[in-house]
């Protein structure tokens, strides 16, 4: 979700008014989300990187975090959303684990859309995380070495028990992941657009998702195999 402070700068305002400004496209894209019957939307909150950003930005994003967990649960409970968020939480404030805690509590049976927010998050980190964890069980006898397989490893990852990845969406005109889902986007399709992310709403969502039925995936098979894109199916 990227945008935010040139959005609020061009309007001659302070960084900070364009990432509240960006609430509001959240919304509108867990709107659609849900609407259209996608079953898993992540949203790249708070980088593992962004705590080199300037600390009253840094402040701010905190702040809005607690505000929309505050906000904004109740609303996604009502919409049979669950609310997952991924992450190292250790750099956190206790009291803001506590509360995403207890707002995962609150929405962990909803089945309409799984609603991850990346908070603090890394794609390296997910993956030397699970690689820990995999040490661990080695070291205590739980797998063994030979075992260990991609299917295995992704047990591990932060977003295991969801579905693959197929598409990834980068607003504000930079083209690169930016540490985002390295491990889960091997085969996902890539959709960049120029619009900074206060400005992604709904038809710009849409634009993405017919862009992206319009490709054809084929997984290292050829084109004939794989035969004509279906258009429209997502």
């Amino acid at each position: 979700m990227d945008g935010n402070g040139r959005w609020a700068q061009q309007q001659g305002k302070l960084r900070t008014f364009g990432h509240k400004a960006g609430v509001d496209a959240v919304r509108a894209s867990v709107r659609y989300a849900r609407k259209k019957g996608i079953k898993a939307l992540t949203l790249f909150a708070f980088s593992s990187e962004n705590w080199k950003r300037p600390k009253e930005e840094v402040k701010i994003l905190m702040q809005l975090f607690n505000l929309v967990l505050s906000s904004e649960v109740k609303k996604l409970n009502r919409n049979n959303i669950r609310l997952k968020v991924i992450g190292d939480l250790s750099a956190f404030d206790q009291k803001l684990v506590d509360k995403i805690r207890k707002a995962e509590a609150l929405t962990e049976n909803n089945t309409a859309l799984t609603l991850n927010v990346a908070a603090n998050y890394g794609g390296r980190w997910d993956i030397v995380n699970a690689a820990q964890k995999i040490a661990d069980d080695v070291k205590q006898g739980l797998i063994k070495p030979e075992e260990i397989t991609e299917s295995s490893f992704n047990n591990y990852t932060c977003m295991s028990d969801l579905p693959t990845l197929d598409l990834m969406i980068r607003t504000g005109g930079d083209h690169r992941v930016s540490n985002f889902l390295l491990w889960q986007c091997a085969y996902a399709e890539f959709y960049f657009c120029e619009t900074l992310w206060p400005d992604f709403d709904e038809q710009k969502f849409d634009d993405a998702i017919l862009d992206f039925c319009h490709r054809q995936r084929r997984f290292g098979q050829t084109g004939e195999q794989v035969g004509p894109v279906k258009q429209g199916q997502v």
